[in-house]
């Protein structure tokens, strides 16, 4: 299996990123260093060194405008006029639930925390997603294998409560974390189509009802 040592820049990363959920290295064999200059050049590299399978294809290779942008200023900041004006163009194509509810079951919620599965070669395009919640972090007290990338949530709803300022907040948070920092590392969970809106309802009660362990 060919491996490769990435230059260091944003869109290189991003792009390598994108890949780690489901795309297929090309067949070969050694180590290849990328030489691109820009990172158009090591675009197309990384695109030239893997090989679409099943439901991962190249087009994960592919960013936004809003991505491009990220890449831009990943070791610079971004203006502020800038950025927000991209999280308000996010923050407007935010779908809300059909039926106006934000709140599903907690106990299915918690499922989706803890399910890291989804969006790999091998699986269907009819694969349950997972959120791998934990991952980023903590949310309850009992799961003590937890990430750090993202702050606690821990007592999320119990410190916030359940206004309608705040379900729409929270929704809007994780449907596109984006609508709310520019160059968030989240995922976008409801944008990308990685959850849906079911799963979204239930995660956003494992956040808020009082009954969910994260609030207790």
């Amino acid at each position: 299996m060919k491996t490769f040592a990435l230059r260091a820049t944003g869109v290189a990363l991003a792009a390598a990123g994108a890949l780690v959920v489901g795309a297929a290295f090309a067949q070969g064999e050694g180590v290849k260093l990328v030489t691109g200059a820009t990172d158009a050049a090591v675009v197309q590299e990384l695109r030239d060194s893997f090989r679409g399978a099943g439901i991962a294809q190249l087009d994960r290779i592919d960013q936004s405008e809003l991505q491009k942008l990220c890449t831009q200023y990943a070791v610079k900041p971004m203006p502020a006029k800038l950025a927000e004006r991209l999280q308000k163009a996010e923050l407007a194509n935010v779908k809300t639930p059909a039926d106006g509810k934000y709140l599903g079951d907690w106990k299915e919620g918690e499922k989706v925390a803890q399910n890291g599965r989804g969006m790999q070669f091998t699986d269907k395009a009819d694969t349950v997603n997972g959120g791998n919640c934990y991952a980023c972090h903590q949310l309850t007290k009992s799961e003590i294998s937890f990430g750090n990338i993202g702050p606690s949530l821990y007592n999320y709803g119990k410190l916030r409560g359940d206004s309608p300022e705040v379900l729409k907040y929270t929704w809007a948070k994780v449907y596109d974390s984006h609508s709310y920092m520019a160059c968030s590392n989240m995922p976008r969970f409801g944008a990308a189509g990685i959850l849906t809106e079911q799963q979204l309802k239930d995660v956003m009660a494992l956040l808020l009802d009082p009954a969910s362990p994260v609030n207790q």
